[in-house]
């Protein structure tokens, strides 16, 4: 019986060991997956080393390999980087509870943090992935070392206005968000600038820069739950700028001057009471049109946090 209980330590000992120091000293980058805890399988990839710094990314429903491959693994230098895939998007698998809600988000986030064996970590959103990430840190502030909100959306509708505002302004349509539908009015503007081949300038000024993105992108596996639901959850509408004033973790805010997919101007809707704001030249994709600025702000972020 004793040995028994002694090797049973041993093993629980282990676990612990190996958790602490695959969270912060050894570098690896072989993708996996990590088991959520309603069975959903999350493709994940750790690579770097540093303080864990989880990767959230944006569209709904897209992946995480074009951040990663768009130079935004030069932040490996002092963060090891977890990139995963949100359920029922790339190469992570459909809910098996067919849960796609924020909270169940959310809960991926904290299934990731907990297998990988850290008590705090850096949470890093670009895009439509600033709702989960402010989301997370609504709940679980206290597992945060910081958040960073990279061209992150907290309010999808005024993200819309900027949109269908300059969709009007680049084709000379006068487009009107009436009666509260602002989802009719951006795919109006959406059809109006695809009409002019226009769509990529929401994203970025170069078409150099977008066609980088597409051949990464052109790779990501087909739609698998996510997308395809989310736009019939009403939640995702709602206004998470409102969480802002009491989320008392670190955050920092990086804006794009150019960036009209969320809108240049929405980051002063955020009202963190600890947030730095950093505004970088640059579109949605500014991480990679102008890598150096953006890799800069967040590694004096760490710095002065640790």
């Amino acid at each position: 019986m004793k040995n028994r209980l002694l090797t049973a330590l041993c093993i629980v000992l282990a676990q612990l060991f190996f958790a602490q120091t695959f969270s912060k000293n050894t570098p690896t980058s072989t993708p996996f997956f990590t088991e959520a805890s309603d069975g959903t399988k999350l493709f994940t990839k750790v690579s770097g080393t540093g303080d864990l710094c989880i990767y959230v990314h944006g569209g709904p429903g897209m992946w995480s390999e074009s951040f990663e491959n768009l130079k935004g693994k030069n932040l490996e230098s002092h963060l090891k980087m977890v990139y995963y895939d949100q359920r029922g998007s790339g190469r992570s698998g459909a809910s098996v509870t067919n849960d796609y809600s924020v909270n169940r988000m959310v809960e991926d986030i904290e299934d990731l943090r907990k297998k990988l064996g850290a008590d705090q970590v850096y949470l890093m959103s670009h895009s439509f992935g600033g709702i989960i990430a402010t989301g997370y840190a609504a709940k679980y502030g206290q597992h945060l070392k910081g958040l960073i909100l990279v061209n992150s959306t907290l309010y999808l509708n005024d993200s819309v206005m900027s949109q269908v505002a300059y969709a009007n302004k680049l084709t000379g349509s006068k487009i009107e968000i009436k009666d509260g539908q602002y989802m009719p009015a951006l795919g109006e503007a959406m059809g109006k600038l695809n009409e002019k081949g226009l769509m990529y300038k929401l994203l970025t000024d170069s078409h150099p820069n977008m066609d980088a993105v597409n051949a990464i992108d052109a790779k990501r596996p087909e739609e698998n739950g996510f997308r395809n639901n989310v736009w019939n959850i009403g939640e995702y509408y709602d206004d998470f700028t409102k969480l802002t004033p009491d989320i008392k973790v670190p955050v920092l805010v990086i804006s794009g001057t150019q960036d009209h997919a969320v809108g240049p101007q929405h980051y002063k809707l955020f009202k963190f009471p600890k947030q730095k704001v950093v505004q970088i030249r640059g579109g949605h994709l500014l991480y990679y049109e102008n890598s150096d600025e953006f890799i800069k702000s967040v590694f004096s972020f760490i710095r002065k946090e640790r």
